[in-house]
């Protein structure tokens, strides 16, 4: 059989069953009976038969193949999330189709593309949805969940993690820890994870009646955080802890303050990420910084997407997932609040700081 392409139908006819029991033995769910599928399954094999997904997509009005718009893999963060969603979606019998954008770009430009691969649904992580792009995924029937950032649009779900709370959590910490001069290396203004990050830091700060953050722009990136971390710890008034707004920028700042400028941390600087990503609890780092729940965020989205896709019509959402602020060696330990719980410390304070007095 090598050389050509082999049918459904000459594999009914080897077996001696129907078409239509060969398709519903390469159907994932499908009812067939345990002596039919056998009886397919072994044809199936001395002919060399693989079934044709994009024709049973055709037929079916279905093609079980999700995309998922990435803008990039350097932040390990992506990773983790991107393999946690191939195998939630695959224990599902979808495909994941993987894309890469801007990291903080419209993804309007990829739109026509996406659909060109007739995808059930889309999933959104580090890009951009315009209103014009919602608009036109509701008139295609395309699902869409956003993951790791939310839109202004109520018409879109997302699922991201509280980063509001994990930000204040971060602020409290270091309060507690005796900290006053703050600095914050910045994401992107435009994203709406760098927002609201900075602005719940900022506010808990404001609370202790701290009014001065000095803020550098590190744009998610290895390079501009290292920029950034130096221009902070090179000023004469320069911060005693910082605060990165994701563990790829703090690990960058790390190596800047103890490599570039010969700095102890957590001694002469304390620094704090979010992400919580592999290379955060290795010894070298051993970075203190508030996670993400992978698991818990994939799922979600992945519930919010398959109800969409079912036209279960339930309202739009936004799932906010809450993480621990996990401690570890990057920054000063405050004397009271840090708990071991499942192997780790976290921060858990019995009352919070309120005042810088």
């Amino acid at each position: 059989m090598a050389g050509r392409i082999v049918t459904s139908v000459e594999v009914a006819r080897r077996a001696g069953v129907s078409r239509s029991a060969v398709s519903r033995c390469f159907t994932p769910g499908a009812s067939i009976a345990p002596e039919t599928r056998d009886r397919v399954m072994k044809a199936a094999k001395a002919l060399g038969y693989r079934p044709n997904a994009i024709a049973r997509s055709l037929i079916a009005g279905r093609s079980r193949m999700i995309a998922v718009v990435i803008g990039y893999m350097e932040n390990q963060f992506y990773p983790a999330l991107l393999d946690r969603l191939a195998r939630d979606l695959q224990d599902l019998g979808y495909r994941l189709l993987l894309f890469t954008g801007a990291p903080e770009g419209p993804s309007d430009a990829l739109f026509a593309e996406i659909l060109g691969y007739r995808v059930d649904g889309m999933i959104l992580a580090s890009t951009l949805l315009s209103s014009a792009l919602a608009d036109e995924c509701r008139a295609a029937g395309v699902p869409v969940v956003l993951v790791n950032r939310t839109t202004d649009s109520a018409d879109v779900s997302s699922v991201v993690a509280d980063n509001r709370t994990g930000a204040r959590a971060v602020a409290e910490f270091l309060l507690a820890a005796g900290h006053r001069r703050f600095g914050y290396v910045a994401g992107i203004a435009s994203s709406s994870t760098n927002q609201d990050r900075e602005t719940a830091f900022r506010e808990r700060l404001a609370e202790a009646g701290i009014d001065t953050l000095l803020r550098e722009d590190g744009g998610y990136t290895q390079q501009g955080a290292r920029d950034a971390t130096l221009r902070l710890l090179t000023r004469p008034d320069r911060p005693d802890a910082i605060f990165c707004a994701n563990d790829h920028m703090a690990i960058a700042a790390m190596d800047a303050a103890r490599v570039e400028l010969g700095l102890r941390v957590p001694d002469d600087v304390s620094i704090v990420g979010y992400d919580d990503v592999g290379p955060a609890s290795w010894p070298s780092y051993a970075l203190t910084t508030v996670e993400q729940p992978v698991e818990a965020m994939v799922s979600a989205a992945v519930e919010t997407l398959m109800a969409r896709i079912a036209g279960e019509g339930a309202p739009e959402r936004t799932v906010r997932i809450p993480g621990e602020l996990v401690v570890r060696g990057s920054a000063r330990r405050p004397v009271e609040g840090v708990t071991a719980v499942g192997g780790r410390e976290i921060w858990r304070p019995q009352s919070l700081p309120r005042s810088a007095s």
